[in-house]
């Protein structure tokens, strides 16, 4: 793909602008990378209502009614909810494993620590594999050092793609991107969840840090933080989801997670992806502007998280 081409959105005050589709007509997909799956453009992330406490028929509801539509990507952690988000996606699971790319993360930068976490994680999703496991969270240099030291949590991803218990192995970051770019300069990736948003041109800019990199390595680009657990989505800033969206997808990402509160927000974003045009390079700067009055609110997670 060339160029110009996950959070709580139910956080935001700001509505939903409804947007239409043709109830039939197939949610766009990309390649993923050299994974060789073709990945829906929105995907639903294991935040939101499938993490919440006490809300977890509405959690499985999300789930079905995503595979319904034909999402084909989830996205989760162990960290989500203390776990409860991969048990709420694993009830589903259970019976509809084959429609889904299944990916989950380790927050643990050992070795046996990693292994640890990767059985308790395929227990609660009701699976024997991951389609996706990857190093969450990866902050700051120490980060790297401990993942990639001989008893790291890298090696553990090697082991267990080379075991076929995990098909693909990636890396996660939302606050600095030199981190992921130095991650995958020095060490094989199959895929790279990174942050990307409206307001990320402002500063430490994953756009230009590091995405172009991912491109050229061939990697599975998938985007989160889209609406900034509800922090993009202003009447002075951008003003729907539509436009959150379509910024992100304009770049040459594969698709974008996004956490969902309930089952209208749901429909509603796969119903943008449906619409979906690319953006030119002049509205992307066009939308970008409209956030750099409120850019550092809504890329807190680059500072404070």
């Amino acid at each position: 793909m060339k160029w110009g081409g996950a959070g709580l959105a139910g956080a935001c005050a700001f509505r939903y602008t409804p947007a239409r589709a043709e109830a039939d007509a197939p949610i766009p997909t990309r390649q993923l990378g050299k994974t060789g799956h073709r990945v829906s453009l929105f995907s639903l992330g294991g935040e939101g209502a499938i993490k919440r406490p006490g809300f977890e028929e509405e959690a499985e509801e999300i789930i079905q009614r995503a595979l319904d539509l034909g999402v084909n990507y989830i996205d989760t952690a162990p960290s989500y909810g203390n776990g409860l988000s991969e048990r709420n996606i694993g009830r589903v699971m259970k019976h509809r494993r084959r429609e889904v790319f299944l990916a989950s993360k380790t927050h643990d930068r050992s070795y046996d620590g990693t292994m640890r976490l990767l059985e308790e994680s395929l227990q609660r999703l009701q699976t024997d594999h991951l389609d996706l496991y990857q190093l969450h969270n990866l902050r700051v240099e120490r980060d790297l050092q401990r993942a990639f030291a001989r008893n790291g949590a890298y090696r553990a991803l090697e082991s267990l793609k080379e075991q076929g218990v995990v098909r693909h192995i990636g890396l996660t970051g939302h606050r600095d991107p030199a981190i992921l770019r130095r991650g995958i300069e020095q060490r094989s990736f199959d895929c790279i969840l990174m942050t990307l948003n409206a307001a990320d041109s402002h500063a430490l800019p994953f756009q230009d840090d590091v995405l172009p990199d991912a491109v050229d390595r061939d990697l599975g680009i998938i985007a989160m933080k889209v609406p900034a657990h509800g922090r993009i989505l202003r009447e002075d800033g951008v003003p729907t989801m539509a436009k959150a969206l379509g910024y992100v997808w304009s770049f040459p990402v594969h698709t974008a997670i996004v956490g969902i509160s309930e089952i209208a927000q749901l429909e509603e974003n796969v119903a943008i992806a449906k619409q979906f045009e690319p953006y030119s390079e002049s509205m992307r700067k066009q939308i970008a502007a409209l956030t750099e009055h409120y850019h550092e609110e809504a890329s807190w997670f680059k500072y404070h998280w």
